[in-house]
C-alpha cells in the first residue's frame, strides 16, 4: 500500500523582486513527496482573494489534494517577502496575520491524520494561538510525527519549541538551529556532542542535521551518519531544505540504509538549488540519474 503523508503548516507565495512563486515549508514537502510518488497531502488556509485562488489552482497541477485547505473569507492569502541578496541564504519577512494563522481543527483533519503514516509539521505555524492549538490536537493523534523545526524570527520562542520537539519522533533542523538550541539548553558547542544531546533529552529517534554547502549530519539508532554535499551552480536554495526532508523522509519510509537515505537526500537537495523556486517537477529518477555515483555507493 502507498505509503501516506500529511504536512501541517503555511501555504503562501514567495514574494521575490521580479516574480512570485508558491511556498511554504510544508507545501514544498509534500510537492516534494507527491514528485516521489507519495500520497502526500496539506493541511492549510488560504484566503478567499485572488493569491487564494491561485494557490489552489496550483496545488492541483501539483497533484496535492486541496479538500483540508480551508478558504478564509476574513484574513488574506500567506505573503513572504524574500531578500535574496544572498543566493545561500535568502531572508524573507513573513506577513501577518494571514488565513493560515487561522487553521481551525475539523474531524476530516482528525481523521487524516489518523491514517497517515507519518505527520509532518514546522514551527513557524505554532506562531497564532489558533493554528497552535489545532496543531497540538492534531499531534495528538499522529502516529509518527516529523518536526521540520524551520525558525524564523521573530515567530518562535523557546517554549513553543520545546514543546513541539518533545513531540516529535524525528526532527530536522540546520546547524544555526541546533546551536541555537543547544545554548537555551547549555549544551555543547561542538555539533555532534550538540546533536546527542538534544536526541536523548528529546528521545528522539533520529535527528538531521543540514550543513548548508557542507552536506548534513544524521544521528540515529545506527550512529552518526555524515554526506558532504554536492558541487552545484546555484540557482536558488528555496525549498532546498524541503526537498532534502522530502528525500530523507521517502528513504526512511522504503527502510534504506542511513547512508544511502542521507546521500539521496542531500542530492535531492542539490538537485532543487539548480533548479528556480521552490518546487520543480522531479522523480527519483531525476536525482539518480543526476548523482547516481554518489548516491549507490
Amino acid at each position: 500500500m502507498m505509503k501516506k503523508i500529511t504536512c501541517f503548516g503555511e501555504i503562501l507565495w514567495d514574494v521575490l523582486p521580479t516574480s512570485k512563486e508558491p511556498g511554504g515549508a510544508p507545501m514544498n514537502v509534500a510537492a516534494d513527496l507527491r514528485n516521489f510518488g507519495l500520497d502526500a497531502q496539506l493541511i492549510s488556509s488560504v484566503g478567499s482573494d485572488d493569491l487564494g485562488h491561485e494557490l489552489l489552482g496550483f496545488l492541483n497541477q501539483k497533484r496535492i489534494p486541496t479538500n483540508l485547505i480551508q478558504v478564509n473569507g476574513t484574513y488574506p492569502t500567506g505573503v513572504a517577502q524574500a531578500n535574496v541578496t544572498n543566493s545561500q541564504d535568502v531572508v524573507y519577512t513573513i506577513v501577518q496575520p494571514v488565513s493560515w494563522d487561522y487553521i481551525q481543527l475539523s474531524s476530516s483533519m482528525i481523521e487524516a491524520v489518523q491514517q497517515s503514516d507519518l505527520f509532518v509539521y514546522g514551527s513557524l505555524a505554532a506562531r497564532s494561538t489558533r493554528t497552535y492549538e489545532t496543531l497540538r490536537e492534531l499531534l495528538a493523534v499522529a502516529p509518527r510525527k516529523i518536526f521540520d523545526v524551520n525558525l524564523r524570527a521573530p515567530h518562535y520562542d523557546r517554549g513553543t519549541i520545546d514543546e513541539l520537539m518533545h513531540q516529535a519522533d524525528i526532527a530536522k533542523l540546520n546547524e544555526h538551529e541546533t546551536l541555537e538550541l543547544s545554548d537555551w539548553y547549555g549544551y555543547d558547542v561542538d555539533l555532534e556532542r550538540a546533536m546527542t544531546q538534544l536526541r536523548d533529552h528529546f528521545s528522539l529517534e533520529a535527528l538531521c542535521v543540514t550543513l548548508g554547502d557542507e552536506g548534513a549530519i544524521l544521528l540515529d539508532a545506527s550512529g552518526f551518519t555524515r554526506q558532504e554535499s554536492f558541487p552545484i551552480e546555484v540557482e536558488d536554495t528555496i525549498g532546498c531544505g524541503d526537498a532534502f526532508l522530502a528525500a530523507y523522509l521517502f528513504k526512511t519510509l522504503q527502510g534504506e540504509t542511513p547512508a544511502k537515505t542521507l546521500a539521496f537526500a542531500c542530492a535531492a537537495g542539490a538537485y532543487v538549488g539548480t533548479q528556480r523556486g521552490a518546487t520543480p517537477s522531479f522523480t527519483e529518477q531525476t536525482i539518480i540519474s543526476q548523482y547516481s555515483m554518489a548516491i549507490t555507493a
